[in-house]
């Protein structure tokens, strides 16, 4: 079975790297095209520069819309206690790249320690 080739909104990953920023903002949702058209920020220009160029980039910008170009890069994206590694894909394209980059930890509930309830006071510590 063969694997089916990746679309976005009927355009293939090719036609999309070839368009401009413009045109690929029509094919997104209403937010990230005003994301898209309005005016970038300094720390977004510079990490699209970094983009453009290389393929090890780190950032604390959490939210720049993922475009076609940025497809196979790794990026490093702070998680507001350390970076953490993601690579983009294609079915990530359109969305914020801190949308992938957690920022809070799982709850793990564990049992109740001593002290915690009436009954734990009378157990051994072992």
């Amino acid at each position: 079975m063969a694997k089916k080739e990746f679309t976005y909104r009927g355009k293939t990953l090719e036609e999309l790297n070839n368009m401009s920023i413009n045109d690929f903002a029509e094919l997104v949702p209403a937010r990230q095209r005003r994301s898209l058209k309005r005016e970038t920020t300094d720390l977004q220009k510079v990490f699209m520069r970094k983009v453009m160029n290389g393929n090890n980039i780190k950032t604390k910008c959490r939210d720049i819309i993922i475009i076609p170009q940025m497809v196979g890069k790794n990026i490093r994206i702070h998680n507001g206690k350390e970076f953490v590694s993601l690579l983009i894909q294609e079915n990530m394209i359109g969305h914020r790249i801190g949308e992938f980059v957690l920022t809070r930890k799982r709850v793990m509930h564990h049992s109740p320690g001593v002290g915690a309830t009436r009954s734990s006071s009378s157990l051994s510590v072992r």
